[in-house]
C-alpha cells in the first residue's frame, strides 16, 4: 500500500495555516495555493461524477494528477512544497485542470519561480505627483506592491476617506479594509472590494517572497481580522483591473465612478506603482456628485 494518502480531508478554510508563514516559504505557498484552488473545483464540472462518498471538498489530488496528466507522487510533492521547480509544461497543465483564469495562471507561474528580494521601493516622484494633482476633476491616488497610498491628489483623498487628514484613517488600503469599521461606508461593496485588496497582496507575496515589510503586514491582517483570513484562504487572485466601482461619501452621496490602474513599473517586469483614476464617464448623475466633492473640497482649502 502507497505511503501517500491520496483521500486526505481539505478542511472548509482552504489553505490553512498562517498565511505569512507561506509567504516566506514559495514551495509552501505554491503547495497551498494548488490545494485551495483543487478544493474550489467542483468534480462534475471535469466530467467526474459517481464513485463512492466523497470525503473531500473539490477534486482529490490522484483526480487533478490525472487531468493533469502527471504522476500522483510527483503532484503530491508539489502540493506538500518538496517539489519546487514544476516545467512550464506542468503548470500550464495545472492550470488548465483547475480552471484558472489569467490572472490566477499567472500568480501560480510566479510561484513556481519566485525572484528573491523585497518588493521595489520607488518614491512618488514629484513629477508624478504632479500629474496626478493636474487631474484635478477625477479622483486620483496611487499604491505600491504593499497597498500604501503612496500619493493623492485632493479628490481622491477626500473620497477615499481622508487621506490627506493624518489619523483620519489609516494609509495602507489593507489595514483601512480590514481594520477600520468605517472602510465600509466608503466601499458599499465591501466584500469584493476586500478580495481585491487580498488578491493584490497575494500576488505581491508570490513575486516577493523575503519582503519582510509584506510578510508583516500579512502576519498582522491575518492576526486582526477573521475576515482577511478567510478570503486568504480562499486562494482568491486579483489582479487590478480597470471596471466600474460604487463609493460613498457624506457629500457626493453615493457614487459609481468608472475606474482605470495606470501602471509605473520599477524596472521590466516589476509592478513598481499602480495610479487609480476614477471618472464620472457619461454618467450624470456620476458628474453632479464629483461636482459637489470638488466644491467641498474647494471649501474646505480657502
Amino acid at each position: 500500500m502507497s505511503g501517500v494518502n491520496h483521500e486526505e480531508r481539505v478542511s472548509t478554510t482552504g489553505t490553512g495555516g498562517d498565511p505569512a508563514d507561506r509567504v516566506g516559504d514559495p514551495g509552501r505557498a505554491l503547495g497551498g495555493f494548488l490545494r485551495a484552488r483543487r478544493g474550489r473545483v467542483a468534480p462534475e464540472h471535469v466530467g467526474l461524477t459517481g464513485g463512492r462518498r466523497r470525503r473531500v471538498r473539490g477534486l482529490r489530488r490522484e483526480e487533478l494528477a490525472q487531468l493533469a496528466g502527471i504522476s500522483v507522487d510527483y503532484y503530491v510533492r508539489l502540493e506538500q512544497g518538496r517539489a519546487t521547480q514544476p516545467s512550464t509544461e506542468v503548470l500550464d497543465a495545472l492550470a488548465r485542470a483547475l480552471g484558472l483564469d489569467a490572472a490566477e495562471r499567472t500568480h501560480l507561474v510566479t510561484l513556481a519561480d519566485a525572484r528573491r528580494g523585497p518588493a521595489p521601493s520607488i518614491p512618488a516622484s514629484p513629477l508624478l505627483r504632479g500629474v496626478l494633482d493636474s487631474l484635478a476633476h477625477f479622483p486620483v491616488f496611487a499604491t505600491n506592491p504593499r497597498l500604501d497610498v503612496v500619493a493623492w491628489n485632493p479628490l481622491g483623498a477626500e473620497l477615499l476617506g481622508g487621506l490627506a487628514e493624518p489619523g483620519r484613517r489609516d494609509p495602507n488600503n489593507a489595514r483601512f479594509l480590514f481594520f477600520d469599521p468605517a472602510s465600509r461606508d466608503v466601499f458599499p461593496d465591501w466584500e469584493p472590494r476586500a478580495a481585491e485588496a487580498v488578491g493584490q497582496l497575494r500576488a505581491a507575496a508570490g513575486r516577493y517572497p523575503d519582503d519582510a515589510a509584506l510578510r508583516a503586514l500579512i502576519a498582522e491582517l491575518a492576526e486582526g481580522s477573521d475576515d482577511f483570513r478567510r478570503i486568504w484562504d480562499s486562494g482568491v487572485v486579483v489582479m487590478c483591473g480597470a471596471g466600474r466601482k460604487r463609493l460613498r461619501h457624506p457629500v457626493a452621496g453615493l457614487v459609481t465612478l468608472d475606474f482605470e490602474p495606470l501602471h509605473v513599473p520599477a524596472a521590466p517586469e516589476e509592478t513598481g506603482i499602480v495610479v487609480h483614476v476614477f471618472s464620472a464617464g457619461d454618467d450624470q448623475e456620476a458628474a453632479a456628485a464629483l461636482t459637489r466633492l470638488g466644491d467641498y473640497v474647494s471649501s474646505r482649502e480657502r
